[in-house]
């Protein structure tokens, strides 16, 4: 019930059914077609729910629901193709998005044994899905049994150069909020009918909420005026004025470029990937996830616009990306697919719909040969599908590159700082800190103390010689150092100041023997130098930091 109330809300639709009746010669009932669409989409969110209940993987689904709809395009007038694939993205916008993703989140975060990533995505692809399949059969029996009238209404041809202007008056406003009411107050009745009846609940904040519902039909139905006062007259205008130019490089630069800024523009985008970021622990990060969302959009309308002027059916388009779809969903990982799918959906929203549709009809009517109903629907079908395929390349490149999530970061710290631990308590081995870093590295090695006794006077002598054959720390301490000759008589020299240095380098074993044979030479120890230098081996060593070229 949620997803027929929203989805019959939906002022993309109603715009689109609206164009599309006008220039079916009357065969397509605008009301008939949005109730189709909207009924296809509550079936298809029943089906959605009924997938995260059971715990079904998403794309055996989905697949299924593609090879249905490219079977049923060879059973189909080339008139209800375009219009059939376009509904399918158009039904997932401004009403239908939050609701069917807060759902579909909501039910996997509280369904034991679900993952809010895996399961709680998809729903919005189920609603995008459906529609094709029953706008399909709807335009099959609409073409074999229903005449076209005698009256064609001229939606989209005679394009004038410069928008129209509208025509307000309070009486057709006051009829176009009464016209939304009856289309959005359905959604609340379905809600409280729910609220009150079946789950026996009080709504907190009653008050609140019936005024939230006030503001939403306000807005609906200024936005539509929008729709038409400005997006679809501006994109009308648009197609008209690239058609007359000679270069066709221009529509396609300019398809890429509308795709691109107003996918970045779509607040139900950012929505998702803002939820997408927040319950993938931080993998996904959402500015990216919408860079890649709007490069697939701004790919497909520009290869949309190539299918228009240069003609050619749109179902060999579509099959191939299909194709696409399916390879790279047993290529993907897991977490991205169903995300991937919704993302398909939730481009072809508020900002995107009027310009892309308008911008289709407007190049199908003017170009010479095209067919508005043919070829004019469709690039919405294309805004829909290329997203897929970006997000999941997406995906698999986060994943070639081992981006973690903030959890899996947590849990990969805490194991390195347990292994650590267990290691450090390994009398076997040798535990060094690494610089730099909070790690420890535990492992088989052998050290040894090398000790370098001098006058205080060669000390810094002494560390410069150490320090050139690898020494990385030394332990100074002071000394009061005797010779044979001071040995006969010391007791009157037992409290004197000291006078030599004691250094001491922890090294590994392998570089001793260089280290006293550098100091050796260096301080002349063997011959009219003063100072001894010896080393020995040292066991269950702890503590030591060395950088880790050194390890």
């Amino acid at each position: 019930m949620v997803g027929f109330g929203t989805t019959v809300a939906e002022p993309a639709l109603l715009v689109i059914a609206d164009k599309a009746a006008g220039i079916s010669s009357g065969r397509i009932d605008a009301f008939v077609l949005r109730m189709v669409v909207a009924f296809s989409v509550g079936f298809a969110i029943v089906i959605g729910v009924w997938r995260i209940i059971k715990g079904h993987p998403i794309h055996y689904y989905i697949i299924a629901g593609y090879i249905l709809v490219v079977a049923a395009t060879f059973f189909l007038p080339k008139e209800i193709v375009g219009l059939a694939f376009d509904l399918g993205g158009v039904t997932t916008s401004t009403v239908t998005v939050p609701l069917v993703a807060a759902l579909g989140i909501g039910l996997a975060s509280t369904i034991k044994g679900r993952n809010p990533v895996l399961d709680g995505f998809g729903l919005i692809a189920f609603a995008s899905l459906t529609p094709m399949i029953f706008v399909q059969f709807y335009g099959i029996y609409v073409y074999q049994f229903i005449e076209a009238s005698e009256i064609v209404i001229p939606v989209v041809t005679n394009i004038p150069e410069t928008a129209a202007a509208f025509d307000f008056n309070l009486l057709s406003l006051l009829k176009g909020i009464v016209s939304v009411a009856f289309d959005v107050i359905p959604i609340l009745g379905v809600i409280l009918f729910f609220q009150y009846i079946i789950l026996k609940k009080p709504v907190e904040n009653l008050k609140e909420v019936i005024i939230g519902f006030g503001l939403v039909i306000i807005g609906l139905d200024a936005f539509i005026i929008g729709l038409e006062m400005g997006l679809f007259s501006l994109g009308e205008t648009m197609a008209l004025q690239l058609t007359q130019n000679d270069s066709n490089i221009i529509i396609y630069s300019f398809a890429f470029m509308i795709g691109f800024s107003t996918t970045m523009a779509e607040p139900s985008l950012t929505a998702i990937a803002k939820k997408a970021k927040e319950i993938s622990d931080g993998k996904i990060n959402d500015f990216v996830l919408r860079l890649f969302v709007a490069v697939g959009v701004a790919i497909g309308i520009s290869l949309g616009a190539f299918r228009i002027v240069n003609g050619g059916d749109i179902v060999y388009y579509i099959m191939v990306g299909y194709m696409l779809v399916i390879a790279l969903t047993f290529i993907a990982p897991k977490y991205i697919i169903p995300i991937a799918y919704d993302s398909g959906g939730v481009t072809t929203s508020t900002v995107t719909v009027p310009l892309v549709a308008a911008l289709g009809l407007g190049l199908a009517t003017n170009i010479p040969g095209r067919d508005p109903l043919i070829d004019g629907f469709g690039l919405i079908a294309f805004a829909s599908l290329f997203p897929m395929i970006t997000v999941m390349a997406y995906g698999v490149i986060t994943e070639r590159m081992g981006i973690k999530g903030q959890h899996e970061l947590e849990e990969i710290h805490l194991d390195e700082l347990r292994h650590a631990l267990e290691d450090a308590e390994n009398m076997g081995l040798s535990t060094v800190n690494v610089h730099g870093t909070d790690k420890r590295h535990s492992y088989k090695m052998q050290f040894s103390a090398v000790h370098v006794i001098v006058p205080h006077n060669r000390e810094e002598k002494a560390l410069l010689a150490a320090k050139e054959a690898g020494a990385r720390g030394v332990t100074i301490m002071t000394a009061h150092g005797m010779g044979l000759e001071e040995m006969a008589n010391f007791y009157n020299r037992l409290h004197s100041d000291s006078t030599d240095s004691n250094l001491m380098f922890i090294t590994p074993t392998r570089k001793v023997n260089n280290m006293i044979k550098t100091i050796m030479n260096t301080l002349d120890i063997t011959g009219e130098g003063d100072g001894i230098s010896y080393s020995y081996p040292i066991t269950n060593l702890k503590g030591l930091t060395l950088k880790s070229s050194d390890l």
